[in-house]
C-alpha cells in the first residue's frame, strides 16, 4: 500500500494540480519491474523483438450506433476505443475495466475526444497499459436519437436521471458483449469521467448499482441541491439591504442575474435533450450522500475538480452578462462548498480534491483537455497501485 501525504487549505480557490502518483507499481498484478539498465548507455536492456512487441499501440476508435432493449427504433451513437493488448511479460491489468465519459447537458460526446487523445498519447508514449474507453451521446444529445419514451417534442421534460442511469446500464452491457467478450462472466469494473450533470449521473449510477464503479473523476459537478436562483441575493425579500451588495453592483444587476439564471438553469426549464432536472434535488439532495460502494465493499477512488474562479467569472460575464464581482461573491463560494461536500461520497483516504482546473471555466473538457487526460491517468494508476491519500486538514 502506497501513501501520499497531501496538504489542503480549505476554501482556497486558487490551486495547481497535484503531482501524479507513482505509475509503475504493478508488483501485485504480476507485472515485472522495469528492466535493468545498461549503465554504459543508460538504456534498458531488452532484445529488439521484445521492444517491438511491448510497445503500446494507439488504438483505432470505432464509432457506431446501438439500439437498447425495449427501444429498438432509437439509436444511441457511441465511440469505443479498445484496450491495450496484454503481452507475455506485460499483462494489461485493465483488461476488464471500462472508462466511460459522461456528458454534461451542453457538450456532446465529441467534446471528450481531445481529452481521450491526450490520455492515450501519454499512456502509449510511456508504454503503459490502458483500459477500453467509451464515450456516447445520451438520448436526445449529439448524434443519438430522441428517447422514444419522451411524449412531448423538445425542449421537454421527457425523462429523468434515473431513466438515464437505466439506459446507461443497458448500453454498457451491450457494449461489453459486443466489443470485449461475447459471453461475459462478470460486469466490467467502471471508471466514470463526468462533466457537469454527468457527475450527478455517475454518482446516481454508482449508488443504484453498488460494487460496479471503481473510480470517479468529477469535473465541476452540477449543483444538485440548488435551483441556481436562490443563491443570489433577492431584492424582493423584506430584509434585503442594498448596501450589502458588492461595490459597483446595483439592484438591477442582481435582478437581471436572477432572471438570467432562472430562464437558463432553473430545474423547471426544459432542454432539447429531454432530460428533466425537476427531481434532481430529490435524487441527490446532498453532495456528500449517498455514500458510494465500489468493488470489494469499499468506497471508490474519487478525484474532485472545480472550475477556476477567475475563468468562470469571466465566462459568466462574457456569455451571460453577469458582473464578475457577483460570481466571485455569491456563486463561486457556493460551488466550492458543494465540491468540498463531495468528499463524503467515499472514504477520506480514497478522495483527492477538490482541486482547481486552472484556466478552465465550467466546461473543463473543452477548456483543459490536457488537464483531464493527466488527471485521468493519475486516477487510473492511483487505483491500480492502491494508493491512499493522507488528508492532513487545514494548515495552521
Amino acid at each position: 500500500m502506497v501513501h501520499i501525504h497531501l496538504r489542503h487549505r480549505k476554501g482556497a480557490q486558487a490551486s495547481t494540480t497535484l503531482p501524479d502518483p507513482p505509475l509503475l507499481l504493478y508488483d501485485h498484478l504480476s507485472i515485472p519491474p522495469p528492466l535493468p539498465k545498461d549503465h554504459s548507455t543508460g538504456h534498458s536492456t531488452m532484445s529488439n523483438a521484445s521492444s517491438a512487441s511491448d510497445l503500446s499501440v494507439f488504438p483505432t476508435p470505432i464509432t457506431s450506433s446501438i439500439s437498447l432493449e425495449g427501444k429498438a427504433n432509437a439509436k444511441i451513437v457511441y465511440t469505443f476505443y479498445p484496450p491495450s493488448k496484454s503481452q507475455p511479460h506485460h499483462i494489461n491489468p485493465f483488461s476488464k475495466t471500462l472508462i466511460v465519459f459522461l456528458n454534461g447537458l451542453i457538450l456532446p460526446r465529441s467534446s471528450w475526444e481531445p481529452s481521450i487523445i491526450q490520455f492515450l498519447e501519454k499512456r502509449c508514449s510511456a508504454n503503459l497499459p490502458f483500459p477500453a474507453i467509451l464515450s456516447y451521446d445520451r438520448y436526445g444529445q449529439g448524434d443519438s436519437d430522441r428517447d422514444p419514451e419522451d411524449v412531448d417534442p423538445p425542449p421537454c421534460h421527457g425523462h429523468d436521471l434515473m431513466s438515464a442511469v437505466h439506459s446507461l446500464k443497458s448500453l454498457l452491457l451491450q457494449i461489453w458483449k459486443t466489443h470485449l467478450t461475447s459471453t461475459p462472466s462478470q460486469f466490467p469494473s467502471l471508471i466514470f469521467v463526468g462533466s457537469s450533470i454527468g457527475c450527478a449521473l455517475a454518482r446516481l449510477y454508482a449508488a443504484t448499482y453498488p460494487g460496479t464503479v471503481h473510480s470517479l473523476l468529477l469535473l465541476d459537478s452540477t449543483l444538485t441541491d440548488s435551483d441556481f436562483v436562490s443563491l443570489w441575493p433577492d431584492p424582493d425579500e423584506p430584509h434585503f439591504d442594498p448596501h450589502s451588495l458588492p461595490p459597483g453592483v446595483s439592484e438591477k444587476d442582481v435582478r437581471d442575474t436572477r432572471r438570467i439564471y432562472h430562464d437558463r438553469f432553473h430545474p423547471s426549464i426544459p432542454n432539447n435533450e429531454g432530460l428533466t432536472r425537476r427531481n434532481i434535488c430529490t435524487l441527490l439532495p446532498s453532495p456528500s450522500s449517498p455514500r458510494l460502494i465500489g468493488p470489494d465493499s469499499a468506497g471508490p477512488y474519487v478525484t474532485i475538480v472545480g472550475h477556476d474562479w477567475e475563468a468562470f467569472a469571466e465566462e459568466n460575464y462574457t456569455q451571460l452578462g453577469v458582473p464578475k464581482v457577483l460570481t466571485m461573491t455569491y456563486m463561486n463560494p457556493v460551488w466550492q462548498r458543494y465540491n468540498d461536500g463531495l468528499r463524503g461520497i467515499s472514504e477520506e483516504e480514497k478522495v483527492i480534491g477538490p482541486i482547481v482546473a486552472v484556466g478552465c471555466g465550467h466546461f473543463v473538457p473543452r477548456d483543459g483537455p490536457g488537464f483531464v487526460g493527466g488527471e485521468l491517468g493519475a486516477l487510473l494508476d492511483r487505483g491500480v497501485n492502491r494508493v491512499e491519500q493522507v488528508w492532513e486538514g487545514d494548515d495552521a
